[in-house]
């Protein structure tokens, strides 16, 4: 019986593989078209038939990109920009999703409903009327400009994904950890970070890739002060409307995708722990 049950379940199985593999053939295709035109020579990116493969490699392309003055700086301000970003919202939604879940206040419901409604306001509603603040606060040109915005996005959904792991830790270790001595702020730091830091890592990911593919606000505050540009706006030099070099975008947009990488297998295991949202009692 338990064989004609695997029989019958097999096929199923095998298509929801075969799908699952499909899928992910979908999605990595734009990623390996881009690597490969990447290093394609340029007669055959302009070629009238394309081809899924290259006979002839050529690193012209990087050369082109890695020869622009330029693309070290825009490299170095995109670190400084996703770095920040990472690292305050990062604290910030943590002790927010600890307040909100550990205490009781007024209004924390109402509060909550905003983190809510600020996420389905879009970018670009709110793209005019941040750059006449950023000018008030005097901001623009500056990583500043672009650091400020997206942690302010990047923190209602940081918040909601922590309030979760912050209330899976049950409350009898923290009443444990009173009657042991420990004050408010050793729980916090030293039992309840480590508890929730798959969780932190996870919205980590999110924030991260957000503020590196940034587009929107750096093209928008970064007016004149090409020094403070990022590597999204780098690809602008090698797009030009009348005569596009497609190598150098390509091979512009692989580098971009390299830190991002290695950032995912830096942080991998922490990440799959957190998406599945890994706190034991």
């Amino acid at each position: 019986m338990s064989l004609l049950r695997g029989l019958v379940r097999r096929p199923w199985r095998l298509a929801a593989e075969a799908s699952a593999l499909l899928i992910a053939v979908v999605v990595a295709f734009p990623l390996y078209w881009m690597v490969l035109s990447a290093f394609k020579p340029a007669g055959e990116i302009e070629s009238s038939e394309p081809r899924p493969w290259t006979l002839a490699p050529s690193l012209d392309s990087f050369r082109r990109v890695f020869g622009q003055q330029e693309f070290g700086r825009y490299f170095v301000n995109s670190l400084v920009v996703a770095g920040s970003v990472v690292i305050v919202s990062a604290l910030i939604a943590f002790l927010a999703a600890t307040a909100v879940t550990r205490f009781r206040f007024r209004f924390r419901t109402t509060l909550l409903i905003m983190f809510l409604v600020a996420q389905m306001v879009p970018v670009e509603a709110l793209t005019i009327p941040l750059f006449f603040t950023m000018r008030g606060l005097g901001l623009l040109n500056t990583l500043g400009s672009l650091i400020l915005p997206q942690i302010a996005f990047s923190l209602p959904f940081a918040i909601w994904m922590l309030r979760g792991f912050v209330k899976a830790v049950p409350d009898a270790l923290e009443e444990a950890a009173y009657i042991d001595g420990a004050s408010r702020s050793r729980f916090l730091w030293q039992i309840l970070f480590p508890l929730v830091f798959p969780g932190l890592v996870a919205t980590s990911v999110f924030s991260f890739i957000s503020a590196w593919n940034d587009f929107l606000f750096a093209k928008s505050f970064i007016i004149s002060d090409t020094s403070q540009s990022t590597l999204p706006m780098a690809l602008l030099v090698f797009y030009k409307p009348d005569d596009p070099d497609w190598g150098g975008v390509m091979a512009a947009s692989t580098v971009m995708t390299i830190p991002v990488l290695v950032f995912f297998v830096l942080v991998q295991r922490r990440l799959v722990s957190g998406l599945g949202g890994a706190v034991k009692d």
